[in-house]
């Protein structure tokens, strides 16, 4: 393929263009398109909310009679399959242009190669990789779920000048300033879902809503990783379920506690099946967690793929970290026996609080269970236990590292992380400034 500087030009235009809608296309991937006519933009669109139209027939539609012969910039490959919708190949076809030019092969087995053949069958000429690294990089939610059947994930760490993201006994301390804070709720509102740990559920009771206005409609599913169901009913997170989803993630073992009526010391191997010791411990099945996010949102971009354990995963399993334990922190108790744990389930599931029984300290379980829920993206932002299961278990795509000049002192709670031990895998991509705080990303490739 020829790459000149216009071709290069539209593509990027259509790059920031799918970035529009990150996290709001549920399921299928927010992808840019422009129809381009001599050097002109006569029509251009992004995948609409909720997934569909597509960006190819809503820029088609714009561009009308001045799609025949022009040329197509698509950041990713047009589906050739019918879904709810005709596909976008079809529909690119219908329009008469004469050029396609493609970022990203799709590669969903429905789609992927199938529709450059159609097109080209239809005497269309297409170029594939057109910055393609840059495609791939706004794809990356989507192209994660697609090939290792689990959400890409990022880590959000503030870090305060001593190295601390916290101090023990006070809840949400302030390390960054205004301008880092409105970053990370821009994060959140491009994310399909944000996960913390029990233990800074409690200590910080955090809402993990996108606070910005106009943005308030775009916040993450909320997900608590909470094996004893300690959720306090108070919190705000409980109280404000029914508004903005809740999933508490409880051991498989609560389950069966719940249905054979026994404490925890009943059961035989107890602590090993829990932790995942056990090697008879077994991810979920489909039929226990197989529930769409959305359950009006007909998926026309996923399919059963591969799992992925992570690149550099651990193959030993890894316990609960005492720090993210229920009832370590005030305001927290997990329940006594059975028919407590029955009661307090009920209570969230009256909240409106949905209870997922997966393993919660084994996210190479966890998190291809959340794919299936259609969740492509996820931002883990509280506890240091909680990140270091992730770090440890090769399965963070993307760093985001806040440094603040602020001192902790005393009581602080030391980063699992900091700028002198990224993990091996992962190169520096950026450094950005807001205000005092220092911003450095590190991704692993895709």
């Amino acid at each position: 393929m020829s790459i000149t500087p216009p071709n290069e030009r539209f593509m990027a235009a259509a790059i920031r263009l799918s970035r529009w809608h990150l996290g709001r296309t549920a399921t299928n991937p927010s992808v840019g398109c422009l129809i381009v006519k001599d050097g002109v933009i006569v029509g251009r669109a992004v995948t609409a909310l909720s997934g569909r139209p597509h960006a190819e027939t809503q820029a088609l539609a714009e561009a009308g009679a001045l799609a025949r012969g022009a040329t197509a910039y698509v950041t990713l490959e047009p589906c050739s399959h019918h879904g709810r919708t005709p596909p976008c190949s079809e529909a690119l076809i219908a329009y008469g242009v004469a050029r396609v030019v493609i970022s990203v092969t799709d590669p969903d087995p429905r789609v992927s190669g199938r529709g450059i053949v159609m097109l080209r069958e239809a005497g269309i000429e297409v170029d594939a990789g057109l910055l393609e690294a840059e495609g791939r990089h706004s794809l990356a939610a989507y192209l994660t779920r697609q090939t290792k059947n689990r959400p890409y994930v990022t880590l959000k760490l503030a870090v305060s000048a001593d190295g601390m993201i916290g101090r023990e006994g006070e809840g949400q301390v302030a390390i960054t300033g205004p301008e880092a804070r409105a970053q990370v709720q821009a994060l959140r509102a491009e994310t399909d879902a944000i996960l913390v740990g029990i233990g800074t559920a409690i200590a910080d009771d955090p809402l993990l809503t996108v606070r910005t206005p106009s943005l308030e409609s775009q916040s993450p599913i909320r997900i608590v990783l909470d094996p004893s169901l300690a959720l306090p009913l108070t919190s705000k997170l409980v109280e404000t379920a029914r508004q903005v989803p809740v999933i508490v993630v409880a051991s498989e073992e609560t389950s069966l506690l719940e249905a054979e009526g026994l404490p925890p010391s009943a059961l035989p191997g107890y602590r090993g099946r829990a932790t995942g010791l056990d090697p008879s411990f077994g991810p979920p099945t489909r039929g226990e967690i197989g529930k769409e996010r959305d359950p009006n949102s007909l998926d026309d971009s996923s399919s059963p793929a591969t799992a992925d354990v992570g690149r550099g995963a651990s193959t030993q399993p890894i316990s609960p970290l005492v720090g993210e334990m229920p009832g370590r922190a005030e305001g927290g108790t997990p329940p006594a026996d059975a028919a407590d744990m029955d009661s307090r389930r009920a209570a969230l599931k009256a909240a409106g609080v949905e209870v997922l029984y997966c393993n919660p300290y084994h996210p190479e379980v966890l998190l291809p269970a959340l794919a299936t829920r259609g969740i492509s993206s996820l931002l883990v932002e509280g506890g240091a236990k909680t990140a270091r299961i992730f770090l440890e278990a090769g399965l963070v795509d993307r760093i985001q590292l806040y440094q603040a000049p602020v001192v902790i002192g005393e009581r602080g709670i030391e980063s699992p992380l900091d700028a002198t031990d990224i993990p091996s895998g992962f190169a520096h991509t950026s450094t950005l400034m807001f205000g005092e705080d220092r911003l450095d990303e590190y991704e692993r490739g895709l």
